[in-house]
């Protein structure tokens, strides 16, 4: 993800909550990739973050990885990190796996 104005916080810091956002995102897409997507689908349920670094510009990683895959939860821990491979941001996501809606 670019870091940007159309990111920051007002100090000019990368905003927690566009990390915040970036990791549900992929984990979500994580969880989707883990179940079958005719029958089921994932929401998120919970998120906390720890910001371990700020980023002023450039661009920014992220990666989940799973700690549990199950039948109706999914947990996954993604690190955010900046283009050196310093971590900026932790997180770990809850997904609860659904049924899909119509498509």
């Amino acid at each position: 993800m670019p870091v940007t104005p159309k990111v920051h916080q007002p100090f000019g810091l990368l905003h927690g909550g566009a990390s915040v956002a970036l990791a549900e995102t992929v984990a979500s897409l994580a969880g989707l990739a883990n179940v079958d997507r005719e029958k089921e689908t994932v929401v998120g349920i919970e998120i906390n973050a720890n910001h371990v670094r700020g980023k002023r510009d450039g661009v920014v990683t992220a990666i989940a990885t799973p700690a549990h895959v199950g039948r109706r939860t999914h947990v996954w821990h993604v690190h955010i990190t900046d283009e050196e491979g310093r971590l900026v941001c932790v997180s770990r996501c809850t997904l609860a796996v659904v049924p899909a809606g119509p498509q």
